[in-house]
C-alpha cells in the first residue's frame, strides 16, 4: 500500500546538500522496491523517488559549489517522493535555464542511466547501430534522442503504433513492434551486420534473441530484469561474435562513480538539452497525493516517456 506520512526532516551531512523538492518522478525501480524486490542500499530512506527537482534549503559541511536557492536537479538513492530530501552534493546537478522545476525532475534517472551505459560503459560511437528496447519509456526516448544527436543509427522497440510513431519523431530511424515483428531480423535489415550495442531491459526473456542481434564485437547492456532474472546464454555464438554482455546498476554503485557519472553528463549532455536538441518526454504530471494513480499509469505501460509527481 502506498501512503503519504509526515517524516521527519532530513538534515545535510558533510557532503550534502537538502533540496526542498518541487516535483520527482516515477522509475520502474519504484515499483519493484514497492513489491518488495528492490530494496535501498541499508542505511538509506525507504522512501520511493529515484530522482527530484526544486531548490537548495540547506548545505552541509564541505560543499563548496551551491549555495541556498540555486535551482538544481538532482540524481538520488531514494527519498524523491518528498518535500524535502538530503543528497550528496556530487549528484546534484544545475536545472537546465530553459526548463522549468518539473520538466527538470524527469531528467536525472534516464539521463545518468543512458549516458553512463550506452555512452561510458558500452562507447556507442558515431555511425553504429543501437538497439533500444522499450522505446517508448523515460529510458527509452532519452536513450533515442541521445543516440540520434550523437550521431548512431537508432533502432527500438515498441508495443503500438502509437509508440513507434512517437520514438520516429524523437530520432529512431526504426521502430519494432515487438508484438509483430522479430526484432532479430528487422535490425537486420537496417543494419545486415546486426546492432553494435544493445540497451536492454527484459533481462532473460530477451537474453538469447538479443546475442543473435548483435554485430560483432558487439556490446549488449542489460539494465532491467523485466523478463526475469535467469536465462540461457549461448556462448558459442557470443565467442564467435567477440561480443560482451555487461549488466549494470546505476542505484547501488559508490558515490565517486555516480559523482563522476553526473560530472559526465553535465559535461556532454546538458548543453545538447540547453539548446533543445534533447529534451525531457513528459507524458503527464500528477500530485504526489495521487501516487497510487501515477504507479498503475507507468504499471499499465501505456504512456510515453515520463510521469512526473509534483509535491
Amino acid at each position: 500500500m502506498l501512503e503519504v506520512r509526515e517524516l521527519p526532516d532530513p538534515v545535510a551531512r558533510p557532503g550534502q546538500v537538502v533540496i526542498s523538492v518541487t516535483a520527482s518522478a516515477v522509475n520502474r525501480a519504484d515499483i519493484q522496491q514497492r513489491k518488495g524486490f528492490y530494496p535501498p542500499p541499508p542505511g538509506e530512506s525507504e522512501v520511493l523517488g529515484l530522482e527530484c527537482s526544486g531548490t537548495i534549503e540547506s548545505i552541509g559541511d564541505d560543499v563548496e559549489r551551491w549555495q541556498v536557492g540555486d535551482r538544481v536537479c538532482a540524481l538520488l538513492v531514494g527519498g524523491g517522493y518528498a518535500d524535502k530530501v538530503a543528497v550528496p552534493a556530487g549528484q546534484v546537478l544545475p536545472a537546465p535555464d530553459n526548463l522549468d522545476l518539473v520538466q527538470a525532475a524527469a531528467l536525472p534517472e534516464v539521463v545518468c542511466t543512458v549516458w553512463s551505459n550506452v555512452f561510458m560503459v558500452a562507447a556507442l560511437q558515431p555511425g553504429e547501430v543501437v538497439l533500444v528496447h522499450g522505446g517508448g519509456g523515460g529510458i527509452g526516448t532519452m536513450a533515442i534522442q541521445l543516440a540520434h544527436v550523437l550521431g548512431a543509427r537508432v533502432a527500438t522497440t515498441v508495443g503500438s503504433p502509437a509508440k513507434a510513431a512517437r520514438c520516429q519523431q524523437l530520432g529512431a530511424d526504426l521502430a519494432i513492434d515487438y508484438r509483430e515483428q522479430d526484432f532479430v531480423e528487422e535490425v537486420r535489415r537496417l543494419d545486415p551486420g546486426g546492432a553494435d550495442v544493445i540497451l536492454d531491459n527484459m533481462g532473460a526473456a530477451y537474453l538469447r534473441r538479443n546475442v543473435d542481434a548483435l554485430a560483432t564485437e558487439g556490446r549488449l547492456v542489460v539494465i532491467g530484469l523485466q523478463g526475469g532474472a535467469t536465462g540461457e546464454l549461448d556462448l558459442r555464438t557470443l565467442l564467435g561474435k567477440r561480443g560482451a554482455v555487461i549488466a549494470t546498476g546505476l542505484r547501488s554503485r559508490p558515490l565517486a562513480d555516480k559523482a563522476a557519472i553526473v560530472a559526465g553528463v553535465e559535461e556532454h549532455v546538458w548543453p545538447l538539452i540547453r539548446e533543445g536538441l534533447v529534451m525531457p518526454v513528459i507524458h503527464e504530471t500528477i500530485p504526489l497525493d495521487d501516487i497510487r494513480a501515477a504507479h498503475e499509469l507507468v504499471e499499465a505501460g501505456s504512456h510515453v516517456g515520463k510521469v512526473v509527481l509534483t509535491t
